[in-house]
């Protein structure tokens, strides 16, 4: 079915709002205040309690709709179709004010703050028109053995020769390679990573090109450097493993968590910070050489490869005082050492699902002074908002970030003081 709608304000997923005879229609490819003409995803006559939709047509188009930079992640009936970058029809302006709103409008429903949320921009992706950032990309060999990606909403493999997203390092090696030659097996998981920014002192073949999780070529584990506060901290990770994928990602993050961090210790001389779903170590790293006698971290993430190697990465920086546990973070936070057992601080970096109310109660009971929580989709930071606060904890500080251009994802940093008694 095809019906010609105005769009009337931002959803989630990267889609706006229209109504149909009183229906509710989600829309792929629009922007709020165009008509336009769009085919919808179910058959009309369907009792379903909102429909989807995609533009085919733009009657009337917005000041922020732009030409897609990348025509195969644009609308089907442009030739497109590839998932990835769902806001790419939409200038860099407007992609920050899309997600500013969504931010401040999640934190607003379900969180019960009124907010706004300032967002920024990482340095260079202006001059490089949102492309170009991806340290990591993963594709799957097509029936003829080709890299591809998925068609969105379907099974169906789209060949492609060139990913606009990745670094240009990341591109060269995939030509250096023959990536884009093909001759995988038909299904594999094809996974490239190039770790940047990069500095003088980087191995050329720090690198990897993965197949099916194997080695392919370059190294098995990267060398990832990071400088907070005038300090670079090197990390060795898996190249199967977790890092943020914005090459400028770990470096804006880490700084932001760190100052604020900083703040919250107010020049204290030691301290004991939680860091729960801390990965590979990126804030604790820094976050265990933040006060001047003694700082006390228990960092706990369930991944096993990422435990090893922020482990190793601790080891070589001589920190002995960090906990560093593999495990679910709520069975984890069950049995603290008395040791750790009352932090300063707590830091969070959960999954997309969020930490979830028991963990947020979990951190209550501990009555940290302060919650810095990053989170990499609003919806859940603002579910567990609302239960923070309920605990007897108030938003003080949020902030933004786009790491994530050309899509409808966005990391934002939230802290969060404990009320007085």
């Amino acid at each position: 079915m095809e019906a010609e709608v105005r769009i009337e304000r931002y959803a989630d997923q990267g889609r706006c709002v229209a109504h149909i005879d009183g229906r509710v229609v989600f829309v792929r490819f629009a922007l709020p205040g165009e008509l336009v003409r769009i085919v919808l995803d179910e058959p009309h006559d369907r009792d379903e309690r909102f429909w989807t939709g995609e533009v085919i047509e733009v009657i009337e188009a917005s000041e922020d709709r732009v030409a897609p930079a990348w025509p195969l992640a644009g609308p089907l009936s442009m030739g497109g179709g590839v998932g990835g970058a769902d806001l790419v029809h939409v200038s860099l302006p407007g992609q920050l004010r899309w997600k500013a709103v969504t931010v401040s409008e999640q934190m607003s429903r379900l969180g019960h703050v009124d907010v706004t949320v300032p967002i920024e921009r990482i340095d260079g992706d202006e001059a490089l028109d949102g492309l170009h950032w991806r340290t990591r990309i993963e594709m799957i060999a097509d029936d003829n053995g080709m890299p591809s990606m998925r068609r969105r909403g379907s099974h169906t493999r789209v060949p492609i020769d060139t990913m606009p997203l990745a670094t240009r390092r990341l591109l060269e090696i995939a030509g250096e390679h023959h990536v884009w030659d093909g001759g995988f097996t038909p299904g594999a998981q094809i996974r490239l990573s190039a770790p940047e920014p990069r500095t003088a002192d980087q191995q050329d073949d720090d690198y990897a090109v993965l197949v099916d999780g194997e080695l392919t070529a370059g190294s098995q584990t990267l060398t990832e450097q990071v400088t907070v506060r005038g300090i670079t901290f090197t990390y060795e990770v898996d190249a199967n493993g977790f890092w943020q994928i914005h090459r400028q990602a770990p470096v804006a993050l880490a700084n932001h968590v760190i100052d604020l961090t900083r703040g919250e210790l107010d020049g204290a001389e030691s301290a004991v910070i939680w860091d729960l779903y801390s990965g590979s170590g990126l804030f604790t790293l820094p976050l265990a050489t933040l006060t001047t006698e003694r700082t006390r971290v228990f960092s706990v993430e369930g991944g096993r490869t990422a435990v090893r190697s922020q482990q190793r990465n601790l080891r070589a920086l001589g920190l002995n005082d960090v906990d560093a546990r593999c495990g679910d973070v709520a069975r984890t936070l069950a049995h603290v050492p008395a040791n750790f057992a009352h932090p300063d601080v707590v830091v969070l970096d959960p999954p997309r699902a969020g930490a979830h109310a028991k963990v947020c109660r979990q951190i209550a009971d501990a009555a940290p002074r302060s919650v810095i929580y990053i989170a990499c989709d609003p919806t859940s930071l603002a579910r567990d908002t609302g239960t923070l606060v309920s605990l007897g904890y108030s938003l003080a500080d949020i902030r933004a970030y786009d790491i994530y251009p050309m899509t409808h994802h966005v990391e934002t940093v939230a802290l969060f003081r404990r009320n007085a008694a």
